[in-house]
């Protein structure tokens, strides 16, 4: 099988760079291999060394490889562009620093979507103009990504941004170049956002270039749409649990990746609170070792 099987710090409970309860950088790659995973992605730039010599010292000490990194800003925000671009150069200089593939790009979680996170029915919509400059600025960070920096990027949909439903993607996907952008897709999120990951995954799957595996406990989604909760207050209910224990159908999603001849990563994520009674290292041998029960390998 070319399905190789990597994690990503969020496992660890790592959503922003300068976050003080972030664990220490070092203890994420050593807890990583520990596991038993052979590859990580990047965490928000600035978590890790940009130092590329520092950074490579402490992957090979571990045998871990870097898949890629995530661009998590505002792209729904006019305002915060310098932001997005700062952290699309820097992401990607750290990417390529290192041979790394794939640069996501994910809008961050906006004040005005957060209460509506799987209601997609409820959901404020941007009139025409908002769309067209925010398509453009996601189109431009992934030009940026593959045309001066060699990567592959792909576009990730995330509760609570704008780019959070089925119907948002297919249309940013329909408007916006193939060529510099693909799908990241997060099972996970496709789930939390009210549809099917292996319905979307059997319309889309040529143009899935990454994976982010991500599970999710119905019991606590139904919760917290319910109750209006906000991503991390769900992150820290569990919303995320193992893999194999949730309404993810991951033998359904691993057929279609080998239907398909998927070659590359898929990353487990499993978003956490850091400071909450979790044991990322044992959550994430374990998902590994579900994944391998199912035949990744």
């Amino acid at each position: 099988m070319t399905i190789r099987i990597g994690n990503a710090p969020c496992s660890w409970g790592v959503e922003f760079a300068q976050d003080a309860r972030n664990p220490d950088w070092q203890s994420v790659l050593k807890q990583c291999a520990n596991a038993g995973y052979k590859g990580i992605e990047l965490g928000p730039v600035g978590y890790m060394p940009e130092d590329p010599a520092m950074l490579s010292d402490a992957l090979s000490q571990n045998g871990l490889s870097l898949i890629g990194g995530v661009v998590f800003r505002a792209y729904h925000d006019p305002d915060a562009w310098d932001d997005v671009l700062d952290a699309t150069h820097r992401t990607a200089r750290a990417l390529a620093a290192h041979g790394a593939q794939h640069m996501v790009l994910i809008d961050s979680i906006s004040e005005r979507r957060a209460p509506t996170a799987g209601r997609a029915t409820e959901a404020e919509q941007m009139d025409a103009g908002e769309w067209s400059a925010y398509r453009d600025r996601i189109a431009e960070s992934a030009r940026i990504g593959t045309e001066e920096y060699g990567l592959t990027v792909g576009i990730h949909a995330h509760a609570a941004g704008f780019m959070d439903f089925e119907p948002e993607l297919e249309r940013l996907l329909d408007e916006v170049d193939e060529n510099i952008l693909k799908i990241c897709f997060d099972t996970g999120h496709h789930s939390y956002a009210g549809f099917d990951p292996v319905a979307f995954m059997k319309r889309h799957v040529d143009r899935i270039s990454y994976m982010h595996f991500k599970d999710i406990d119905p019991k606590v989604k139904n919760d917290v749409i319910a109750n209006r909760t906000g991503f991390y207050d769900a992150c820290g209910q569990g919303i995320f649990c193992n893999l194999g224990e949730g309404d993810v159908d991951f033998p359904a999603v691993r057929q279609i990746l080998l239907d398909s001849e998927f070659k590359g990563w898929c990353t487990v994520e499993q978003d956490c609170d850091p400071l909450l009674d979790v044991a990322p290292e044992a959550d994430a041998r374990a998902n590994r070792e579900y994944l391998e029960s199912i035949g990744f390998n």
